[in-house]
């Protein structure tokens, strides 16, 4: 055998090796038949959510209880409020890949921080719902402060201009949490566009459940 033959072999061997990898490294749970992972920015790091790759995970115990005392853990209706659009999963990984460049685009954690500390979703921000509920301690001046300054509004005399406010993205634990649509609530009463409010209803239980990528607090 030439010394030809035998480079075009270990060529096509190389070659073989290369796209067994490929084949390998592909994979076998994807969000979409299109899209295998998502890059989020998330504390100005890149971070890659993907969904878990071993098909015999099983949900995090964390969000596993099925049955919670109603009132307060009752099932929330698809529509939140007039105007407030509900979304899903793939509206959320759209919502997160736009962090980066949209400055008007904020994806908030509503959840209390022992919560948070158990895993949210990456690109989120926390603001619990305690901090803008005045049943919560939480002054007129507080609030004030964190509808002004993170989310982009302007007051004055005590009137409200959200012309300039960013749309919000909230999220709690699931469809049986109240702290994501006390927040949306407050926004509302506050004059807050609804169309600038979009409600993840699924929440952390349902992102668990598809078995997403999450991060936990520095």
């Amino acid at each position: 055998m030439n010394g030809t033959k035998l480079i075009k072999i270990a060529t096509l061997a190389t070659i073989m090796s290369f796209s067994l990898s490929v084949i390998a490294a592909e994979r076998v749970v994807k969000i979409t038949p299109e899209i295998g992972s998502v890059n989020v920015l998330h504390n100005a790091k890149t971070v890659v959510i993907e969904r878990n790759q071993d098909v015999n995970n099983t949900i995090d115990e964390n969000y596993a209880k099925t049955s919670r005392a109603c009132p307060p853990f009752c099932i929330r209706p698809i529509v939140l409020a007039p105007g407030v659009e509900t979304i899903g999963e793939l509206e959320v990984l759209d919502y997160l890949k736009k962090l980066g460049h949209d400055k008007n685009l904020m994806v908030i954690d509503s959840r209390t921080p022992d919560w948070v500390a158990r895993g949210t979703i990456a690109g989120a921000v926390n603001i619990p719902w305690t901090q803008l509920d005045t049943a919560k301690g939480a002054t007129d001046l507080d609030i004030e402060a964190i509808v002004a300054d993170e989310f982009g509004a302007t007051v004055e005399d005590d009137k409200w201009d959200f012309s300039k406010a960013k749309t919000l993205v909230l999220f709690c634990n699931g469809m049986w949490c109240g702290q994501s649509p006390r927040n949306i609530y407050t926004l509302l009463k506050l004059g807050y566009p609804a169309e600038k409010l979009k409600w993840y209803r699924g929440g952390m239980q349902t992102w668990n459940v598809l078995g997403l990528s999450t991060v936990k607090p520095n």
